[in-house]
């Protein structure tokens, strides 16, 4: 079993930064992939950035050039570094491990 424990999440003004973080525990050796998903009320879930063991990463388009998806290997931990948010990225963001593990989920909110 893996662990997943998000953080860094809260309120933040249009145009400002948060970095969100994913602490993972337990059988870590077997995670390939840490990914960021998130979840606006009333929408689906959707993927906003992955990255593998490898270091390959991969970004919803919406978020292309403002976050930024770093870690995993170092200190089991992965990093959404989110830069010149819009009140559409306000979702609850969620860290997956290997698409199968979720932790419980962070609130951000963007707001004036």
């Amino acid at each position: 079993q893996v662990q997943l424990v998000e953080s860094g999440g809260g309120l933040v003004q249009p145009g400002g930064s948060l970095r969100l973080s994913c602490a993972a525990s337990g059988s870590i050796f077997n995670i390939y992939a840490m990914a960021w998903y998130r979840q606006a009320p009333g929408k689906q879930r959707e993927l906003v950035a992955a990255i593998t063991s490898g270091g390959s990463t991969n970004y919803a388009d919406s978020v292309k050039g403002r976050f930024t998806i770093s870690g995993f290997n170092a200190k089991n931990t992965v990093y959404l570094q989110m830069n010149s948010l819009k009140p559409e990225d306000t979702a609850v963001y969620y860290c997956s491990g290997n698409y199968e593990y979720w932790g419980q989920g962070t609130q951000v909110t963007v707001s004036s």
